[in-house]
């Protein structure tokens, strides 16, 4: 029996600082999308929350500022709860238009940031999340690290999906971890625009064998926080031969979608399987650690038992 479905991956401009603005272009995108038929949309890395492209956060070594931590108070402000009303907000947008939408979100937890894809279900149901394991140099001053028990590959009607996050995707081992747990539609969502990602994500797909369904963010120069330039895009779809089902596109926003045979996925992996016939577990091994990493942990006191005279 063929299995087959159709994806998007969504290239947009996030509306920086206005959630309720953001959620209706996601929501009208999403729409769009629907009304073509698509099942599973993907849209990219930090689109709710804002990229804070070119933003130093008043950081130098051994040095804060006064006004780098007023403008970590405001991006922070803009962050979001998981699960809270945003995400409530986003559910009904997948809830209205029958998708699984995978979307790059700032997760706002304690006094934290993470960077954050969230997955939603048809039904409207927030079905995981999965955080950035490694933030990518000046990103370490304002995001935290996610740890191994956020690496959810989703088992849905359309197929197994997950998403890994920009730089990560130059993590082997994290590459490795996916394709253990069986991914078959690997969301890479970015903000890495450069002509190199492409090679990248057409390598994962190749490697893995599975379909790279790439969502970068559009944002044009004038709407940068900074006057750094803005982000040109470069989303793509990839097949799991390395082949390019849609994409790249630049300079613009899009919808990019593309018809998948999943069965494709069976067929590259008649000679190339990384974790099945194409290892050497008996040289190599991976142990990943799934463990949520407290800091604190409660430990209850046990009254003592009362003596008797």
């Amino acid at each position: 029996m063929t299995r087959s479905a159709k994806v998007a991956v969504i290239q947009a401009t996030p509306v920086v600082g206005e959630f309720e603005l953001t959620l209706k272009s996601l929501e009208d995108q999403c729409r769009e999308a629907a009304h073509q038929g698509v099942q599973l949309v993907v849209l990219p890395e930090a689109f709710i929350g804002g990229y804070p492209k070119g933003m130093d956060f008043g950081v130098k070594v051994g040095m804060r500022s006064d006004l780098g931590r007023d403008e970590f108070r405001v991006y922070f402000e803009r962050a979001i709860e998981v699960p809270g009303p945003a995400t409530d907000g986003i559910a009904e947008v997948a809830k209205n238009t029958r998708l699984f939408i995978v979307v790059g979100v700032v997760e706002r937890d304690g006094g934290t940031l993470y960077c954050t894809a969230l997955f939603f279900g048809p039904e409207g149901t927030l079905l995981g999340k999965h955080r950035k394991l490694m933030p990518t140099a000046m990103e370490r001053v304002v995001w935290g690290f996610g740890d191994g028990s956020t690496l959810p590959v989703i088992e849905t009607s359309i197929g197994k999906v997950g998403a890994v996050i920009c730089w990560e995707n130059y993590m082997p081992l994290l590459r490795t971890a996916m394709y253990a747990k069986g991914v078959e539609i690997y969301c890479a969502i970015t903000v890495d625009d450069r002509d190199s990602w492409i090679p990248t994500v057409r390598h994962i797909a190749m490697e893995g064998r599975c379909f790279v369904l790439s969502a970068c963010q559009f944002l044009p120069a004038g709407e940068s926080p900074t006057d750094q330039p803005g982000i040109r895009g470069g989303s793509c779809i990839v097949s799991p031969f390395g082949e390019l089902l849609t994409g790249p596109v630049y300079g613009r926003e899009a919808i990019l979608i593309a018809d998948i045979d999943l069965d494709e996925i069976v067929r590259g992996k008649f000679d190339l399987d990384v974790v099945g016939h194409y290892a050497r577990p008996d040289i190599f091994q991976l142990h990943v650690n799934e463990e949520p990493q407290k800091v604190v942990t409660q430990v209850p006191i046990r009254p003592k038992p009362v003596e008797s005279a």
